[in-house]
């Protein structure tokens, strides 16, 4: 009876919430059609229609002429400039043929040049005849013609230059009264797009409450269609038949289940003693830095490689984390990957080197740096020779092309560590080494390496360096570096350790540090990473579990 009557509760308060809305939906529906017509009404009265395109044109025909009339302006000034100076000189003829914009006229230019040309033929009649001889007189009938010329040549520029000032006056008369009046246009454009504005924001305010009433009836209606009840009958009162205590058949699970948390506690208590890091969780919870991927420990091999017999599970976990740096190390031509960890032993330079085949191998064209001048090891788990490296080219005793050595992969090239130096830190400290990674990141330069290619540049360039608490040279190099690629062994280095040498990498301000947790024991942690990645991560690739 109280279920039913429940029921009966919820569904009136529901019937009476319904009415409501439908009253709401009605009343809101008739603002929704006024403020629309008003909208519509201004539109028409207003002759608001496109308003927005009408205004920006508007603009531009303001800015326009507003230009128009700077020019006007400007040809007003310069043509009563000359007209002042025609009307000054206008009783002095000589004083007026000096004027520039007279005698470039071409009438008073064929003028002179007629009159030069009759005194030269006087002058050069009168050292043969006298004053009155016919040619004499003929010549200086003509001279006076082209004196009476060249003065109505003077009177005709002298009145364009007063044609032309009048016009220009009159074209910057015009374009100001146009200005004025385009202004007019654009302040009651402005006024009629604030009172537009208003009742557009208006509409679609009354418009959006109509649509969330409409929205909350479907909802309710819905609701109201299924007749679900929120209370139920959990359990039916029944008169015991037994003593409630003791009762060995509920003591003994408890007791069970009491030892197993004891057990399971003092487990994760030793464990938690344990202060290596072990886990991805680990590296996120208390370095705070990217989790890139880890690497599994390859049992019988000291330096195993991609090219040679690594267990499937090696090769993806390396392919991982160059997918992983392809996302993370930004869209530069050429991106410089720093390989370090905190202490030795780590498998720094084993991550240097297979993920620079890994990259080979996907097509990109790598080059292997050895920046671990104290202790160098790469060239001998590559099988190149070290005779010339990094320390020859830093000290400028060898040339670029000559330093970098082939591999057996086509894209993968190699600068070993060369000679051990006296002064690693500094060599590695210095503007050279920045200009060498500069130059080999950005330039496009000739490598007689690569067959039957003009010119290339690298698109990864992998630097391994030493761990960060034995010596400094990581943190010098990190600066020049895309992403610091920071390598853990799984139950080997301490939470302190690496906290460490994070703080000293941070204090370089590096671009970008991710974390790679190396010789991971699969088969030890087996129930851990089955757990975190899946119950079939360690046995996909087994040959026997797939068959």
């Amino acid at each position: 009876e109280y279920m039913e009557q429940n029921l009966e509760l919820t569904l009136d308060a529901v019937q009476g919430t319904l009415e409501w809305l439908t009253t709401e939906i009605a009343r809101q529906q008739a603002i929704v059609e006024q403020s629309e017509r008003a909208l519509a009404y201004y539109r028409e009265s207003r002759d608001a229609l496109s308003l927005e395109d009408r205004q920006n044109l508007v603009v531009s025909r303001l800015n326009q002429l507003n230009e128009a009339v700077t020019r006007a302006n400007t040809n007003l000034i310069e043509k009563e400039t000359l007209y002042r100076q025609v009307q000054e000189l206008a009783s002095a003829t000589n004083l007026t043929k000096s004027l520039p914009a007279v005698i470039a006229t071409p009438g008073v230019q064929a003028a002179n040049a007629r009159l030069l040309q009759l005194r030269r033929e006087q002058a050069q009649l009168a050292d043969r005849y006298g004053e009155r001889h016919p040619e004499m007189i003929r010549v200086g009938g003509e001279l006076e013609d082209a004196r009476a010329q060249l003065t109505l040549e003077i009177e005709r520029a002298k009145e364009n230059i007063r044609i032309d000032y009048e016009a220009a006056a009159e074209e910057e008369r015009e374009l100001s009264a146009a200005l004025e009046a385009q202004k007019k246009a654009s302040m009651d454009l402005d006024r009629k797009s604030v009172d537009y504005t208003i009742l557009e924001r208006e509409a679609a305010s009354n418009r959006q409450v109509y649509e969330q009433l409409l929205q909350r009836e479907k909802e309710i209606r819905v609701t109201s269609s299924g007749r679900a009840n929120n209370v139920q009958v959990v359990h039916y009162a029944e008169v015991p038949v037994a003593p409630f205590s003791p009762n060995p058949g509920r003591n003994l699970p408890l007791a069970a289940m009491l030892g197993l948390v004891f057990g399971l506690g003092l487990t994760f208590g030793l464990d938690h003693l344990d202060s290596t890091l072990q886990t991805p969780e680990d590296i996120t919870k208390y370095l705070r830095l990217p989790f890139l991927g880890l690497v599994p420990a390859v049992r019988g091999q000291q330096f195993p490689m991609l090219t040679g017999e690594a267990p499937h599970e090696f090769g993806e976990a390396l392919r991982a984390i160059r997918t992983s740096l392809v996302f993370t190390s930004g869209a530069e031509s050429t991106r410089v990957i720093l390989v370090t960890s905190a202490q030795p032993f780590e498998g720094k330079t084993t991550i240097s080197c297979n993920l620079a085949l890994a990259l080979a191998l996907g097509g990109k064209r790598v080059l292997l740096i050895e920046a671990d001048m104290r202790r160098p090891g790469l060239h001998k788990n590559l099988g190149i020779q070290n005779n010339l490296g990094l320390s020859h080219l830093l000290t400028s005793q060898a040339r670029l092309h000559d330093a970098i050595q082939r591999t057996d992969h086509p894209n993968l090239f190699v600068i070993t560590a060369g000679r051990v130096p006296p002064n690693p830190s500094e060599l590695l400290a210095s503007e050279r080494m920045e200009d060498l990674l500069k130059n080999l990141a950005v330039r496009r330069y000739p490598i007689r390496l690569l067959p039957r290619v003009r010119s290339s540049s690298f698109d990864w360039i992998i630097v391994d360096t030493p761990p960060v608490l034995a010596v400094t040279d990581a943190v010098c190099l990190a600066p020049f570096t895309t992403e610091v690629l920071f390598v853990l062994g799984s139950r080997m280095t301490q939470r302190r350790q690496a906290e460490r040498a994070i703080e000293m990498l941070m204090a370089s301000s590096p671009r970008a540090v991710g974390v790679v947790l190396n010789r991971v024991d699969l088969r030890r942690d087996k129930y851990y990473y089955s757990h975190y990645y899946g119950y079939q991560y360690t046995s996909y690739y087994d040959p026997a579990a797939a068959s």
